[in-house]
């Protein structure tokens, strides 16, 4: 009796350790997994405080020195040597702003990446709608056609595009960096997954009470998709913020149209080399809006994701 007792002990104890390993392991993948995606982080803002000998060198731990160095381009200008001994974290950072117009590039992306989105949702919602809750001939093959979109590289579009925009005389502008984004099929795919989720019987009642099917779009689905919107917003506004393979093609001769990312181009230098220190800290500033707003909406992004897969 006394074996017979003792059994399900060890076999509770051989698989609660079991379950503790797995459990280790799978941690240590996620961890290792953490520490590859931040590891650029960690060296981009590292570098946006160093100096350019610490950088090259790879001297000066995360922070650096904050020794002061000479600016050489200071002492090409004229000045003294010691008006133009600085400290690499300021630097890095008042150059970022000073060297090149940051702020109106930061506002072209806002002004780029909201218009984007704004328009997205216009045309992804009554096309999500139509997909999930109407009924009509030939809707599965609408829907498998949107598949086939999410399928297709923009790459294999931009030459097209760009064709099209230069011969109606839109290149070097706002339109050529909202229009040819104006519809987003993965908008269009996440929505339609979240509508699916929404009972058929609160859209019938809406019915019932007279409205139209735009008023059930705008005034009953809107309001529920909040979730989904959200998810949406941060894979749409962060594929155009840091886009910088289509601005690089459309924006050729207007300075003022640049966008964040056109932005580093005004570190990369030619004869004297690349200004590292000035272009990590223009990149940092790119990316912390984008990371706040992450950290602000990441439980609704996490929700709008998880509802959209919901059958």
């Amino acid at each position: 009796m006394t074996d017979l007792s003792m059994a399900p002990s060890g076999l509770a104890s051989r698989s609660t350790f079991r379950f503790s390993t797995t459990e280790t392991l799978k941690h240590v993948v996620l961890i290792l997994g953490a520490v590859i995606v931040l590891m650029p982080f960690y060296v981009m803002v590292s570098y946006s405080l160093k100096s350019p000998a610490e950088i090259m060198q790879n001297t000066g731990g995360f922070f650096g020195l904050q020794e002061a160095f000479r600016d050489d381009y200071c002492i090409k200008l004229g000045n003294a040597v010691a008006d133009c001994m600085v400290t690499p974290a300021i630097y890095n950072y008042t150059t970022a702003f000073a060297k090149a117009p940051l702020l109106r590039y930061l506002l072209n992306g806002v002004v780029i990446t909201a218009s984007i989105f704004f328009i997205q949702v216009l045309v992804a919602l009554p096309c999500a709608y139509a997909l999930a809750k109407l009924r009509f001939w030939g809707r599965e093959a609408v829907f498998g056609l949107v598949l086939f979109c999410l399928l297709i590289p923009v790459h294999a579009i931009a030459l097209p595009l760009y064709i099209m925009l230069a011969k109606l005389g839109l290149t070097n502008s706002y339109a050529a960096l909202v229009v040819p984004w104006s519809i987003s099929v993965f908008g269009i795919f996440l929505m339609r997954q979240f509508f699916m989720t929404v009972p058929d019987d609160l859209i019938d009642a809406a019915r019932m009470d007279g409205m139209s099917e735009f008023s059930i779009i705008w005034n009953v689905m809107l309001p529920t998709a909040v979730p989904a919107l959200l998810a949406f917003a941060i894979f749409s506004v962060v594929a155009h913020w840091n886009d910088y393979f289509w601005p690089r093609i459309v924006i050729t001769g207007n300075r003022d149209l640049f966008t964040p990312p056109l932005g580093l181009r005004e570190f990369k230098g030619d004869a004297d080399g690349d200004n590292f220190g000035p272009m990590m800290a223009t990149a940092t500033i790119i990316v912390t809006p984008l990371i706040v707003a992450f950290l602000i909406a990441q439980r609704r992004f996490i929700e709008g994701i998880t509802l959209s897969g919901m059958k």
